[in-house]
Parts: C-alpha cells; structure tokens; sequence
C-alpha cells in the first residue's frame, strides 16, 4: 500500500470514531441510495427511518473529524437528497455552497416515465472558510480572447462525465463504481498537497485511487472485504491516466491565429488541463492540426513536441 494511502476494513460507523478529530481536509463520498442494490450486505436495505438515522450517525462523524475549513462532497439520489439536505443544513449546521449536477449519457432504461441521466452531489463546507482552488479545475476557453482568462473557465455546477462502461480496462466488479475524473476535480479543488481525504464507503476504490496520483493523502473505509481486496489490488496497477474526463478539456480554443501565442498556449494548455490525463494528449494534439492546418502542421517541423518531452501525433 502506498504510503498515505490506507484502507480499512469494517463498518463506517466504527471505524470513523477511530479518526482524531478535526483532522480530515476533505471528504468526498458514494454512499448507498438505499435503492436495494447489491452491495454483498444488506447495507443497502434500510427502512425509511433506519436510513434517515443511519444517515445522521455517519454524518455527525465526518463533521467531528473535519478540520473547520473542510468540505463534504456527498452523492445522493433522488429519493433521499431532500432529507440529508435537511440534515446537513438544519440538524448539523454544515454551510451549504453548491448542489452539482452529474449527467451522463447512459443509464437506466423506462418505458414508462423518463429514464434517469443524472446524479446530485451536494457540497457543503464545515464553516465560511474553507479550500477552493480554482485553478486547479478550470476548464478550456472556447475562445481566444485577451480579456480572457486563459488559464481557463470555472467548470460551473453541471459535470458532463461518462459512466465507467463495462468494457473499460479499469470497471471494476462493483455495481455503482464512479468516474475517476469526478473525483479528480473535487478532490483538487477542495485540497491542497498531503491533504488528508476520507472516503467512509470506499467501494471500488476510486477516491483513493485518485488520491494516489494527485499526491494527497487518503483514508478509505469498506465493510466488504471483497472490495477492500480490489481496491487494494486497483492499487498496485500502474496508472496511464485517469478512466475518464470532461471533453471540454481537449478542446483547443477557436481564433489562436498568432503563431507565438498559439505554440505556448499549447504547451500550458497540456500541462493545466491534461496533466493527469497523459492518455489524452495525442487526441489533444490532433484537434490542433485539424483546427489550425494553415497555420501549423507537424510535418513541417514548424513545432518539435517531441523535443520538448510531449507525445506527439502520428503523421
């Protein structure tokens, strides 16, 4: 196990009572729908009430080992997200800054009624201070503009990100496994480096997997050891980039026409949207070519990636 990184085996409620308190920067989180789904337990099928109470002990938790300038990103679906609001809001005095809106392209199918292609997650910061990092997740210009910011635009409250489809190399034998790049962009805004993050219903493992790459410190808590077992293994393999990523970062800006401008652009543009995305940076570099043929093409030598230590794109 990576240094950092840990996994424990057990019941949240337990084990988060072993954390100091005031000692976690961030929490982010997948806990159970109480939908029925198999999670290997009955973790999953509470009554109404048992839910809402469970809900509230594990809560009261992440608030006592937060430190006050921490944040809670929790998903939620649709039947419960109203009630742990209310908790958050009202019971634990959590302060509320954003309900974010992940939609996808694939999900569950109705014949009667609309299909779902989204899921809520709720941020909340345990006080008025607290870690934002904008930089960290901007998202590219559609514009080259010199009033623009071109370190790019605050990626706003609705995520377009696709599921982990079942043919991908990294799904994992989970039923509600998420994308890495969801986490990538919480965990970046809401911590700095050696940041602590806790993830009580670790699942799959994608919290910690991405705390790992980021340089953050994680804590992961999983009562099925066959999950923990994955994770573990989830791990030890070596990493080619994250499983996903919001499209809107390899888009090039339209308008780059002045040579200078553009070469640099290109090279901050890897290294502040592509950065744990290295798998993505040759789809990158082919937009610029079919964006800016008469301006640039590889095949005249006009600008060496490669001596400059990026992949370049097939001739």
């Amino acid at each position: 196990m990576d240094k950092g990184i840990e996994i424990l085996h057990g019941d949240c409620l337990e084990a988060m009572k072993k954390i100091e308190s005031g000692t976690v920067d961030l929490i982010v989180t997948d806990p159970p729908y109480n939908l029925f789904k198999d999670y290997g337990n009955d973790s999953d099928r509470r009554s109404h009430s048992e839910y809402l109470e469970f809900s509230r002990k594990w809560l009261n938790e992440a608030k006592r080992t937060l430190k006050k300038t921490g944040t809670l990103y929790l998903f939620m679906g649709v039947r419960y997200v109203s009630y742990v609001y209310e908790i958050l809001e009202q019971e634990l005095e959590f302060n509320f800054n954003s309900w974010i809106t992940w939609c996808y392209t694939q999900g569950i199918g109705k014949t009667k009624g609309f299909s779902p292609r989204h899921d809520d997650i709720l941020m909340f910061t345990k006080s008025k201070s607290f870690v934002f990092n904008l930089d960290s997740i901007r998202v590219p210009q559609k514009y080259y503009r010199s009033v623009n910011n071109m370190r790019g635009a605050n990626p706003g409250n609705v995520w377009e990100f696709s599921h982990v489809h079942y043919c991908q190399e990294n799904r994992q034998n989970h039923p509600t496994q998420k994308p890495e790049a969801l986490f990538e962009r919480m965990i970046l805004a809401s911590t700095n480096k050696d940041d602590l993050v806790l993830d009580p219903f670790c699942g799959s493992g994608t919290a910690l997997r991405v705390c790992q790459q980021v340089g953050r410190r994680g804590i992961g808590i999983e009562i099925n050891s066959d999950y923990v077992a994955m994770t573990k293994d989830r791990l030890s393999k070596p990493f080619n980039g994250f499983d996903s990523i919001d499209e809107r970062m390899t888009r090039i800006p339209n308008d780059l026409n002045d040579t200078n401008i553009r070469e640099e652009y290109i090279l901050n543009h890897i290294n502040w949207f592509l950065l744990n995305h290295p798998n993505e940076v040759e789809r990158f570099l082919k937009r610029v070519q079919e964006k800016y043929p008469k301006f640039y093409r590889i095949e005249t030598g006009q600008f060496d990636f490669e001596q400059l230590g990026i992949l370049s794109v097939a001739k």
